[in-house]
Formats: structure tokens, C-alpha cells, sequence
């Protein structure tokens, strides 16, 4: 009898055998746009969250406007894993989009295929620094507007107005708390930033 011990089990999503696309997305927005619920209600995994509590130090810092039971921030990122297909898989990483975190957000936007932008229509303001950051990587992005029960209907033409947003930067609406809905927007995603890189191939 062979007494020898059995290797460990590898986990399936590191099986360097299986033909998988791991496609890297970074979901950034203001405090309070939804980050962590939206990579909650979509990952297949458990997800991994950096939260602590919110003080009154940092309130100075942070519009916590329309948001008065809030009590806990990102302070680095959140993470989760969707399949897509048999040959698709995103890692989604959840960041902070205030400046005060841009170093974090260059390490975490490194080798990523695109972000999603989210932002709340009641406090657009809070999502201007992500916006930027999006923009100042280079990276292919599109913006999610979070809807909230008590969110104004803003149309689009003026959404874009006043978030400056370039021609081709496509805007759709989400739930986050709705995995349907926020996986229609990471194929909107997906395919603006699959034809931003066919672009800047050609």
C-alpha cells in the first residue's frame, strides 16, 4: 500500500493547464458610489475587502452627503472573481478613487484591460478624482451610474456635461446590488475596451 503522501489539490483558477483568459478590471468611483456592494453581488468567489471604520478625522476629507448610515471606507482595495465563459475569467479590484490614493491606484490599474467608473447622480462631484485617475493611466473606461432608490433621473447628454466626459466614453446604468445588471456592464466594458486596443493596434 502506497503510504506516500497525495499531493495538494490545486485550485482550478490556477491550473496552468486550463486555456483561460484572465482579464484584470479595476471598479473605481467616489466614496459611497457602490464599489464594494457592486464586486460583492457579482463574484462567484467570497470576496476580499480591506474596510475599516470611518472617523471623524477623515470627515473633512470625504462628502458623506445622502449617505448617513455609512460607517466603513475602503482603505485599499476590495477583490472578486467572475467567469464569463469556459475561456473568460475578471478579476475585479475594488479601489478607492480620491486622490490622496493615486500611488495605490497606478500599483492596482497596472496590467489592467479597462475600469469601470461608478458614479451616483446625487453627489457627482465625489467621482471627479476617479474619473482622473482613469484618465491620467490611460486606461479604457467606461461610467455606471449607481442607482439608488432616491437617485434623480439625469439624462445623459447632461451627465456628460458635467462629468467633461470624451465622445466615445460610453455611459450606462446599473444596480449594484444587482449581479445581472452589473454584469451587463462589464461586457459593455469589455467590448469598448477590446475596440480601444484593436484602435491602437491598427
Amino acid at each position: 500500500m502506497d503510504s506516500s503522501p497525495s499531493e495538494p489539490t490545486r485550485p482550478a483558477h490556477l491550473d496552468p493547464d486550463l486555456r483561460q483568459d484572465l482579464v484584470k478590471i479595476v471598479i473605481c468611483g467616489g466614496l459611497g458610489t457602490g464599489k464594494t456592494t457592486l464586486i460583492s453581488s457579482v463574484s462567484e468567489i467570497a470576496p476580499a475587502h480591506t474596510e475599516e471604520t470611518m472617523t471623524e478625522a477623515g470627515r473633512p476629507m470625504d462628502d458623506l452627503a445622502h449617505l448617513p448610515d455609512k460607517s466603513t471606507t475602503t482603505v485599499m482595495m476590495d477583490f472578486g472573481r467572475r467567469t464569463l465563459s469556459d475561456d473568460l475569467v475578471l478579476y475585479l479590484f475594488g479601489t478607492g478613487g480620491q486622490k490622496r490614493f493615486a500611488s495605490l491606484w497606478r500599483d492596482v490599474a497596472s496590467g489592467a484591460l479597462g475600469a469601470l467608473v461608478l458614479v451616483d447622480t446625487r453627489r457627482l462631484d465625489v467621482s471627479f478624482d476617479a474619473l482622473d485617475l482613469a484618465e491620467m493611466t490611460g486606461l479604457p473606461y467606461i461610467v455606471a451610474v449607481n442607482d439608488f432608490p432616491d437617485s434623480p433621473q439625469v439624462s445623459e447628454p447632461v451627465l456628460r456635461d458635467h462629468l467633461d466626459l470624451a465622445g466615445g466614453t460610453p455611459v450606462v446604468r446599473c444596480r449594484a446590488l444587482d449581479p445581472a445588471s452589473v454584469l451587463e456592464a462589464l461586457i459593455e466594458l469589455l467590448q469598448h475596451a477590446m475596440t480601444h486596443q484593436q484602435k491602437v493596434a491598427a
